[in-house]
């Protein structure tokens, strides 16, 4: 517990459902734009991406807010296929890019890797994990794609699915040690490391 009242809490991202899953801590926290250009470097592997970029993000809006615990985060989608290595999924943004998404999963294995660091700039502290979730497809036809693509249209979404929604029902297996870190922010471990810092959770 913090001798004085707890330091400011600051989510580096505007996503929805980052925020949504924060909110569920019931700890008073803001959010704001971290900026951060997303671009993968060249030959960067997934998990390298998905640490660099939640690290990123957190040491950006830490220098704007240097006494505050500031909270980054990042998903990378991989499907692996043998011919052609590492796949990553980013967020189809169109119908057209979120069907051939889900088409080129369907009966495959997916790995959403969601990093996130937790970043103080006056105390030079930062605490970073790493959860991985295995999200397996069953077989879809085009009609299945169709139907709920057009019912969900979850082109903001890595992978072109909402597991807490419909997306469900394409899955045949999720693997998961945190269904939280799925849909964007890790709330066991994340949870852990802010009760660690001396915020109040049950």
């Amino acid at each position: 517990m913090f001798l004085k009242s707890p330091p400011s809490l600051i989510l580096a991202s505007t996503s929805t459902y980052r925020r949504q899953l924060l909110s569920r801590l019931r700890l008073p926290f803001s959010c704001s734009a971290p900026g951060v250009d997303e671009t993968r470097r060249n030959a960067e592997r997934p998990l390298n991406l998905a640490v660099r970029l939640a690290k990123a993000k957190a040491v950006a809006v830490a220098l704007q807010h240097p006494d505050a615990w500031v909270i980054g985060s990042d998903q990378v989608a991989v499907r692996i296929h043998a011919s052609v290595d590492e796949v990553i999924l980013g967020k189809p943004g169109t119908e057209a890019h979120c069907v051939e998404q889900l088409r080129g999963s369907s009966g495959q294995t997916l790995s959403f890797m969601t990093a996130v660091a937790v970043v103080h700039h006056n105390a030079r502290a930062a605490h970073e994990f790493v959860d991985t979730t295995q999200v397996t497809f069953r077989k879809l036809d085009d009609a299945t794609i169709a139907r709920y693509v057009a019912l969900e249209q979850p082109f903001d979404c890595a992978g072109g699915f909402k597991s807490e929604g419909l997306g469900i029902t394409l899955c045949e297996s999720i693997d998961s040690r945190d269904p939280s870190a799925l849909i964007g922010l890790p709330l066991i471990q994340l949870s852990k490391v802010l009760r660690g810092l001396g915020f109040e959770l049950p």
